[in-house]
């Protein structure tokens, strides 16, 4: 009994952490390995430009809103780790079994099932991981986790190029269907690790530190959290996808095609540091640390569409810093605002309300690049983006720090 309450002190937590880390790190080798040829292996089965883009977007929207559902059934079943295991293994198979298509329309369906599938596990993921990241500081835990995670985003889309160079794969649709049954390789690793952290923590909730505040207290989510959520979502909707970027720097002529994969890894980089920094900070600091990433994301689109050589990588920089504060110290200053039996759901929501903006933020912006260029396009986004810092400021200002949680074992 002594041996199991000592998993969830302090130094468990971190163990946990960790283990989700690895768990992240192989899942990101699959899917994002996947997710960077999906395009150029699609065209090969005969797909259309204008059926991907549409199938893409609305996956995202769909994969982004079904988070809300999910996130509500784990926190009223408590079953974590069924929705975490299941979402993964799903997930896991969806870019592999693809190489056994050779019609484009199964493999669209695939795509949605991937999408669907993380939609699954995600709310229940974010949750079990602030109930641990309670014992380590929450910006700390996030970050630790998203530093792991962007690994692997790195490391699987390198491998699959690095296949595509040795054997001379572009347009070679049996290379790309070994590469994507390599793919079976992390998923195995995350299916077995998923299930080892629920053999070894079968409560994550265990982690939780209680405390008491007035943020707490009541029923649904205070209204710091809502501030939050929509400073965010008009964050996201500023936010121009990297595709875009891509397409413009090739467009302008300012970095090579070969270079611009290297500026997009140069920026996940970012993200990994960013990550644990932001979280440190977070940590000391509170809201205060996380105003930096409202203020500087407004510099982002001008630097990147109006700049030369030098703002460019300036502005990937700060693209990279908003990535991966993201996907870390926003949910870890949810987290620390919403209760525990409410927490799954409140990432459900945030992650929904979230994806809605980029939907219709990309969309637009989309939409001014094709018929005005890069001028309109960074106009709507600093416009947005400062609507965003301004409701996030005045948020600091009501909450400046977090609310009473304990680092301690």
């Amino acid at each position: 009994m002594k041996e199991e309450t000592a998993r969830f002190t302090k130094r468990g937590a971190i163990a946990f952490i960790v283990l989700f880390g690895f768990i992240s790190l192989f899942a990101d080798m699959n899917y994002e390995g996947g997710r960077s040829v999906a395009g150029q292996y699609l065209k090969l089965l005969g797909t259309s430009a204008f059926a991907l883009g549409a199938a893409a977007g609305i996956g995202e929207f769909a994969g982004y809103a079904l988070r809300l559902v999910s996130g509500t059934l784990a926190d009223r079943t408590k079953k974590y780790w069924v929705f975490i295991i299941v979402g993964y293994a799903v997930q896991m198979v969806s870019f592999p079994l693809m190489a056994f298509l050779d019609g484009w329309r199964l493999a669209i369906a695939f795509l949605f099932l991937e999408r669907a599938a993380k939609a699954i596990r995600k709310p229940a993921n974010d949750a079990v991981l602030s109930f641990a990241a309670k014992r380590t500081g929450s910006g700390f835990g996030f970050g630790l986790h998203e530093a792991m995670d962007q690994i692997g985003a790195f490391l699987g889309p390198a491998l699959f190029s690095l296949l595509l160079v040795t054997r001379n794969g572009a347009g070679n649709l049996a290379v790309y269907r070994k590469g994507l049954l390599l793919l079976f390789i992390p998923a195995a690793f995350v299916v077995a690790l998923a299930l080892a952290g629920k053999f070894l923590f079968p409560r994550p909730d265990r982690f939780e530190v209680k405390t008491k505040t007035p943020e707490f207290s009541g029923k649904g989510f205070p209204r710091v959290f809502w501030v939050i959520t929509l400073a965010s979502g008009l964050l996201a909707m500023g936010i121009t996808d990297f595709p875009l970027i891509g397409l413009h720097l090739k467009n302008a002529g300012t970095f090579s095609e070969d270079a611009i994969p290297l500026l997009y890894a140069g920026a996940m980089a970012v993200d990994a540091v960013a990550a644990l920094a932001f979280g440190v900070l977070y940590d000391r600091f509170g809201l205060v640390a996380l105003a930096g990433l409202f203020v500087s994301e407004v510099f982002t689109a001008p630097l990147v569409f109006l700049g030369s050589f030098g703002w460019i990588l300036a502005g990937m920089a700060l693209w990279g810093i908003s990535v991966g504060t993201q996907e870390s110290i926003l949910k870890a200053a949810i987290g620390d605002r919403v209760a525990e039996d409410r927490r799954a759901r409140a990432f459900g929501v945030f992650n929904t309300v979230f994806g809605a903006f980029w939907f219709v933020g990309s969309a637009i912006i989309g939409l001014l690049y094709d018929r005005w260029g890069a001028v309109p396009l960074v106009v709507f986004s600093v416009i947005v983006q400062f609507a965003a810092m301004v409701i996030f400021l005045r948020a600091v200002g009501k909450n400046p720090s977090r609310p009473g949680t304990s680092a301690k074992a």
